[in-house]
């Protein structure tokens, strides 16, 4: 994710406003012959865990601080997540961890008195949601930490917010369980809860068990999860990502890669395994990252969608902006390889292959692409040798492999040369739009681009990073859908340079975040479709096999379009951007001798301020609809608007 580098070129015009033109008519004339094949992997999602993308989103486990990971004992903030329940609790450094992980535990201590339920509870990420039919699993391990006669029945609960129970299970256990014991049950109810005000809790009977200390580690809840992947994806979040129909997902990150230290960096050999063998690591979006959703899990649910990984490895450079001396990196290189390895590499031949191969997919995952770094234009001197030394040992492991270079493109100049560069851009609507001509200046020298991270977040050119009172968005609007779509059709007509490109970010809770807009806004039981995810979804369902030139657009115009062919079917795919506040008239002249008389059109327009909210979920979505077509046709594009014509001709 951007953190203040703002990508200008001499060709920016940097405007916030939307600027109006007359219904001038426009004739555009299209080219039977291609120019280009469209690139398989042109559109797909950028992911990182930021705004709780991945913990308390993607992520399906419902629990908040369930292992007490990277916690300081004692302190109410270790506690994140859990209350009493006619208590005492306390998270403490267990003196026989449940893992060398995971070194902490709730400690339950049963105060005297007559009182029935006794223990705690866990609110959820932001809220719990608790769907009647659903079947949730629970886990936890609990022991005592000194033996006693205690005999008694643990009661696992999910309750309202006012300590209703909703669904509730008994487990008997015993004084005398002195090691650690995993529990593991199931749970559902046909009640419905008024809220997402939830929780899941862990009662006693206080009369048998008054005096009583027991220690409580790695507990988990989880509902059913998309394509019933255990430790998986929420359905909800992962089904509208599907929608999208992406060709790539980009892991796993994004700054929260880069560590705010060296020590603290994102590391693979972390992240898989049991969860109880999963330390975590101090994210750097300011939360804790459970590292449940691990390499294992990103390549699984790249096979789930049928997505390509374009991955990261950690290159030297920390977010504090400190780079490791050269004479320091092979550790680090190795386990870069290391990390390859294990999605590619051979069992018989890699250790770490291997472990893959125990975790029961011994078949490599495909992998074509691998980015070294992330935003090394922050640390462009150092990227010099860092960029060097990974890619020229990575290159010798793996030959096959192309790998991504993401300082700022031929500055300062990098050996081995790369082959593809990652590009981010954060802008105004307007400015999109006039730049939507970029790459039609790049050289065409072999190299690709990866248009890694790219969103319209703020109307104010002069303080893009701003607060939503000097222009940042906190939804996408209709006009910087349009504003991004303008771009996007630049995007298509250099696709035989740009090989990818992705919105950031992709996924954002709508009030527990750390940037804005996001293209997906969730809560803990809604998710909410912006008009950018619009735009996103149309590109990348309507998308062709290879590029058809056009008369092109006015470069500092208002209506902006792209034309590609699906072979297969037949189609012409007419993608039309329309960033201003008037109706703008098209024609079209194609040359084809059989085009149908009747197309459809996908239409996506609304007022230029408007946003789909949590109250407001479906304020601007698209409609489909058929329009008249011919070998030459009219198209009228609404004011604000984003357009796919789909015709057959041939």
């Amino acid at each position: 994710m951007m953190r203040t580098h703002v990508w200008f070129l001499a060709l920016a015009v940097v405007l916030a406003g939307v600027v109006d033109v007359g219904k001038a008519q426009t004739t555009v004339s299209i080219s039977a012959t291609a120019s280009h094949p469209v690139p398989t992997t042109m559109f797909g999602q950028m992911f990182e865990d930021i705004s709780h993308s991945g913990d308390g989103g993607l992520y399906a486990e419902l629990l908040q601080n369930r292992a007490f990971q990277l916690v300081t004992p004692g302190t109410t903030a270790a506690l994140a997540g859990w209350k009493s329940i006619n208590s005492s609790v306390a998270v403490i450094a267990e003196t026989t961890p449940v893992s060398s992980a995971l070194p902490n535990a709730l400690q339950l201590t049963v105060p005297a008195g007559n009182i029935v339920g006794v223990g705690f509870a866990n609110v959820g990420n932001s809220g719990l949601q608790i769907t009647p039919g659903n079947v949730y699993k629970a886990s936890f391990y609990y022991r005592f930490p000194a033996a006693s006669q205690f005999r008694d029945n643990l009661v696992v609960s999910l309750q309202d917010g006012v300590g209703t129970i909703l669904t509730s299970t008994k487990i008997s256990i015993s004084g005398s369980q002195t090691a650690w014991k995993q529990v593991q049950v199931s749970l559902s109810t046909n009640l419905t809860p008024g809220s997402f005000a939830n929780m899941f809790a862990i009662t006693v009977n206080g009369n048998s068990a008054a005096g009583e200390n027991i220690n409580f580690a790695m507990l988990s809840l989880f509902p059913p999860t998309f394509k019933n992947r255990e430790n998986g994806m929420r359905i909800d979040i992962a089904e509208a990502l599907a929608e999208m129909k992406p060709s790539f997902f980009r892991l796993p990150g994004g700054n929260n890669l880069e560590g705010q230290t060296f020590a603290t960096r994102w590391q693979w050999n972390n992240t898989i395994g049991p969860l109880v063998d999963r330390p975590g690591r101090v994210g750097d979006w300011s939360y804790i990252n459970t590292d449940g959703l691990g390499l294992m899990e990103y390549f699984h649910w790249c096979e789930d969608l049928g997505m390509e990984a374009i991955m990261a490895v950690w290159a030297g450079y920390s977010l504090s902006g400190a780079s490791l001396p050269e004479n320091q990196l092979g550790p680090y290189i190795q386990q870069a390889i290391d990390q390859i390895n294990f999605v590619i590499g051979d069992p018989a031949k890699s250790a770490a292959a291997a472990q893959r191969a125990a975790l029961g997919h011994p078949a490599p995952f495909p992998l074509k692409y691998v980015e070294v770094g992330n935003e090394d234009f922050f640390a462009a001197t150092s990227y010099v040798y860092r960029w060097h030394d990974f890619v020229t040992a990575l290159q010798a492991e793996f030959p096959d492999l192309h790998f991504i270079a993401t300082s700022d493109t031929f500055n300062p100049i990098l050996s081995p040369n790369p082959t593809e560069y990652d590009i981010h851009v954060y802008q105004t609507p307007t400015w999109f739009a006039q730049n939507s001509f970029i790459y039609d200046g790049f050289e065409r020298n072999g190299t690709k681009y990866f248009e890694g991270e790219y969103a319209a977040i703020s109307t104010n050119a002069n303080n893009l990073f701003g607060s939503p009172a000097q222009g940042r968005l906190t939804f996408p609007t209709m006009q910087s859908a349009a504003g991004e779509a303008a771009f996007m059709t630049g995007l298509e007509r250099n696709s035989d340079i740009v090989f990818a490109a992705s919105y950031a970010p992709l996924l954002g809770h709508v009030t527990n975040n750390q940037w804005t807009p996001n293209l997906l806004a969730f809560d803990a039981g809604n998710v909410y479709r912006s008009t950018s995810f619009y735009v996103q979804k149309l590109f990348s369902v309507n998308r062709g096999d290879e590029y058809l030139p056009s008369t092109l657009p006015d470069k500092l115009g208002t209506v902006f379009w792209s034309v590609v062919r699906n072979t297969p079917s037949k189609e012409i795919v007419i993608k039309i951007s329309n960033t201003a506040s008037s109706a703008a008239v098209l024609t079209f002249v194609l040359p084809f001798t059989n085009v149908d008389s009747k197309g459809s059109l996908q239409l996506l327009t609304g007022n230029a301020t408007a946003s789909n909210t949590p109250t407001t979920p479906d304020l601007l979505v698209p409609v489909t609809s058929s329009i008249a077509t011919g070998q030459t046709f009219n198209y009228t594009a609404p004011a604000v608007s984003v357009s796919v014509l789909t015709l057959r001709a041939f």
